[in-house]
């Protein structure tokens, strides 16, 4: 009796050491996928967008190295990720978010592989390299962001806690980080609102006209 009393309570608390193990697993596999697809993507994206306007050369090179590096950092964080689900968790591909990561990998590796092997700038390939790298990017940005939410509701569904919080706090950052994408290409024109360039035509409304002056311009029309 006594045995069979202790053979249980082993029992339990292994049970319970198993649980607590995959609940650490499954957060971390949480939080690399966020780190890489939810945080660094964007924002290495971010940083490429910022150089199109960009004009020092010591600066651009700056920011395409900042871009190159959290691409990146986010290829090998997704890539642990992965290796943790392959090892520890059911990979029965029976559902959205699981499907939707075998894509997410694959284009990842293949955008990383892309950027490795761009031709130089004045090459007949750039373009066509420059929109493939364009779309997939922007494709696996996108793709990224969804897979997160999709593994917020798996974590909800795999330990019944609640992810309000952490919906709410990813919702903010992505959309902060979509304002300042949206901004900053506008940025540049909103200051050139109260200056007059010396190359740009001033419009009727811009400058007051006097009868004066029309009468003066109006010999020099009569000229032409």
């Amino acid at each position: 009796m006594q045995y069979s009393l202790l053979q249980s309570s082993l029992s339990e608390q292994t049970t319970a050491t198993l649980t607590h193990q995959l609940l650490f697993e499954i957060t971390l596999h949480g939080f690399l996928l966020w780190a890489s697809m939810g945080f660094l993507v964007p924002v290495g994206i971010l940083a490429i967008r910022m150089s199109n306007r960009e004009e020092c050369v010591k600066r651009l090179r700056i920011m395409f190295y900042i871009h190159a590096s959290l691409q990146s950092l986010s290829v090998l964080l997704a890539t642990a990720g992965a290796i943790m689900s392959i090892r520890n968790f059911d990979n029965s591909f029976n559902n959205a978010h699981q499907r939707m990561g075998l894509i997410l990998y694959g284009a990842m590796w293949l955008q990383a592989l892309i950027g490795f092997l761009r031709p130089h700038r004045g090459c007949r390939g750039r373009s066509v390299w420059f929109f493939v790298h364009w779309l997939l990017g922007t494709s696996v940005s996108i793709l990224g962001i969804v897979s997160v939410y999709t593994g917020l509701q798996a974590y909800q569904k795999k330990t019944s806690r609640s992810i309000k919080l952490w919906t709410i706090m990813f919702t903010a950052e992505i959309s902060l980080i979509a304002a300042f994408y949206l901004f900053q290409d506008k940025w540049e024109y909103i200051q050139k609102q109260g200056v007059i360039l010396g190359n740009e035509p001033i419009q009727p409304s811009d400058q007051e006209i006097s009868p004066r002056d029309n009468k003066d311009k109006e010999p020099l029309n009569e000229s032409c």
